[in-house]
This record gives C-alpha cells, structure tokens and sequence, in this order.
C-alpha cells in the first residue's frame, strides 16, 4: 500500500533530483523510495561473499608504496598513444 509522504526540502536540490530522475527515466518519488529502502533493510550490512570470492582473497599482495593511479594513467598513456 503506497501512502503520501511531505518533506520539505531545498529548492535547489529538488530541481537537482528532478532532472536527475528524469535522465534516468525514473520519477523521484521512485528514487527516494529505493534509497530509504536501501538504507533500512535489516542486516544490510553482511553481504555474502561467494566461494570464488573468498578463494581470491589476498592472492595479489602489493607493495605499500603502489600507485594505482599512476598505473593507470601509463596504462592509458600506452593505449592510446
């Protein structure tokens, strides 16, 4: 059973959250409802990891030192060039 709800929010960011419900073909009501339904559900907290997950977990070990950011950059830098 849907029930009317009032808020009272910043102009600004209505205007905000209008346009971007509209880029996404959604209606704001819609949006707000998926994110209090998101940020209420019980035990939303424990995410079950799957066996393959587990597995992977601390086969890579890097340096303390590693840039990822600088990695990627030269990745890129490599592809493009």
């Amino acid at each position: 059973m849907d029930t009317k709800l009032t808020i009272k929010l910043d102009n600004d960011i209505i205007s905000r959250a209008k346009r971007y419900a509209q880029h996404r073909k959604t209606s704001l009501s819609k949006m707000i409802e998926s994110y209090l339904d998101s940020v209420t559900k019980p035990d939303s907290d424990d995410i079950e990891i799957t066996p393959l997950v587990k597995s992977l977990s601390g086969v890579i070990s890097l340096s303390e030192d590693y840039d990822y950011k600088k990695d990627r950059t030269d990745y890129l830098i490599r592809k493009y060039s």
